[in-house]
């Protein structure tokens, strides 16, 4: 019995030491897991391949989502919070009636191909922006270079969202002389080079040993790899071909398929894309703010997520993304109440509904299962909803330039689009002084709180008067290999700035 007591002593004694040496190790591995190391080549597979690589000339989503942040920088950034950063510009200090702005840029940065970047090279840029996208950047009068660090800027009146501007893919800085057309070779300061573009297949992107910040990029090579089909990303990603799918276009399924699997793992965030049902508030009988209330009370926005979107993305109530600075939660300003939306269809005189059209872009197959999940909804208050599927390019002709249309779904990607609602000639057709002297009152803002607070108001405005269907904001699905590290969960602005991943042990 003693020596079975002293055989029980070390056993346990033993265990513990196991234990302890197990629990140390798998510490230590965590541990190492969450260190950064500056190693290894990312895949990363994407739906859509850029037209152009010059973010000036071409707005798509993908050339933003490869090229800036990445390889082309701009004075400022907007950082994963959703707030402007320094990048090239250092600091920066606006004028007290918010009409001048002073930038203290970064010094000894070099483009990719060895020449400084200085205020001239910001200047020539900036000239450039407005040159290419003349109306969008009439709001600067002049541009003055104080030395070779130092640029200012004046504007012709205050905006408040200059900054924010200023981080968009027109406001890139190129160099005076690039290893070709930057359309095909761009040269930057950012934190990879460019190093091929295999049109029809991917884009292959390398370290930049001489990036400013050591540190960073942690990445030798990043290739993003062009594969439309879902099914065949999923193939990709399962055969190792690539690390990481991004995309939302299938990505429901894939979570499914992969939701057991240790291998990878998900990261569900929000973009600033909203989708809206664009109503024509110039014709009848949309014309009506009670039509346009019951129609908005008609649609069960959760409901509506899961049969478009399977359960992914967040219910909105105004033309804004909880992702942006400002936001203000207004999706139960008219709540989704079936009774109260036939009452007011009968106060407005359609007692027993009407008949209407729902225009639809043919390529987009999540804004085609929107359109047929509304006009279920419609359908109960008593709207007879028929679905009009056109070719992208005739639905932008009929919709946004020829406002041929009653009601049609639309996404709008940008963050800062507010300005949509403030003319009375788009193709929305609402037409609020309110509307415009808030927004107005917001651009001219002179500090934080009162730029909340005038942005808000006219989200609140716009809610009120149903001036569309405010649906739903796209979610940003990616799906990747379990040692990718530090990836971006939310997407507050359109680039895809990778220079901080790494993969793990």
């Amino acid at each position: 019995m003693h020596f079975i007591h002293k055989f029980i002593i070390l056993l346990v004694i033993i265990t513990t030491v196991l234990l302890s040496v197990l629990q140390s190790a798998a510490v230590s591995g965590q541990s190492r897991s969450n260190t950064p190391t500056r190693k290894g080549h990312l895949i990363v597979a994407l739906p859509t391949e850029p037209a152009t690589l010059d973010p000036i000339e071409d707005h798509s989503m993908t050339s933003h989502r490869v090229i800036q942040g990445n390889v082309l920088e701009g004075l400022v950034k907007i950082g994963r919070s959703g707030y402007p950063e320094s990048l090239l510009a250092e600091r920066w200090v606006v004028s007290e009636r918010g009409m001048t702005y002073k930038f203290y840029l970064r010094k000894g940065v070099k483009y990719h191909n060895g020449e400084r970047f200085t205020a001239v090279t910001a200047k020539r840029n900036l000239e450039r922006a407005m040159k290419t996208n003349g109306s969008s950047w009439s709001l600067i009068s002049r541009i003055e270079v104080l030395d070779q660090y130092r640029l200012v800027v004046h504007l012709n009146q205050p905006y408040s969202l200059f900054i924010n501007k200023l981080s968009s893919g027109t406001a890139v800085m190129l160099p005076k002389k690039g290893n070709g057309p930057v359309m095909t070779f761009p040269v930057g300061t950012g934190p990879f080079k460019f190093f091929q573009w295999i049109r029809g297949d991917r884009l292959d992107l390398v370290r930049n040993k001489g990036y400013r910040d050591h540190h960073l990029p942690y990445l030798e090579k990043l290739t993003f790899k062009f594969i439309r089909d879902p099914e065949t990303r999923m193939a990709a990603l399962k055969t190792g071909l690539v690390h990481v799918v991004r995309g939302y276009s299938g990505a429901p399924k894939l979570l499914q398929d992969l939701s057991l699997e240790t291998r990878y793992k998900s990261l569900i965030g929000l973009g600033t894309g909203k989708v809206i049902l664009a109503f024509n508030n110039k014709v009848k009988p949309l014309d009506d703010p009670l039509v346009r209330r019951a129609l908005v009370m008609a649609i069960d926005r959760e409901q509506l997520i899961k049969e478009a979107m399977f359960g992914y993305g967040q219910p909105i109530g105004s033309h804004w993304s909880p992702v942006t600075p400002y936001y203000v939660d207004l999706k139960n300003y008219y709540p989704f109440n079936e009774k109260m939306a036939r009452r007011l269809l009968s106060e407005s005189g359609f007692p027993d509904g009407f008949e209407t059209v729902i225009k639809l872009p043919r390529r987009n197959t999540t804004l085609q299962r929107t359109g047929l999940s509304l006009a279920k909804m419609l359908y109960k208050i008593g709207i007879k909803v028929k679905l009009d599927v056109l070719p992208l390019e005739n639905w932008q002709r009929e919709v946004m330039e020829l406002k041929n249309y009653q009601l049609a779904v639309a996404a709008h990607p940008d963050a800062w689009d507010l300005g949509l609602y403030a003319d009375p000639e788009g193709y929305i057709g609402y037409d609020s002084e309110r509307f415009r002297q808030a927004y107005n009152s917001a651009l001219r803002a002179q500090n934080e709180t009162e730029a909340a607070e005038m942005f808000g108001l006219g989200q609140r405005i716009i809610s009120q008067d149903a001036a569309a269907g405010f649906l739903f904001t796209m979610p940003t699905i990616t799906i990747m290999r379990s040692e990718i590290m530090n990836w971006p969960k939310d997407n507050p602005a359109k680039n895809l700035d990778l220079s901080e991943v790494w993969m793990g042990r």
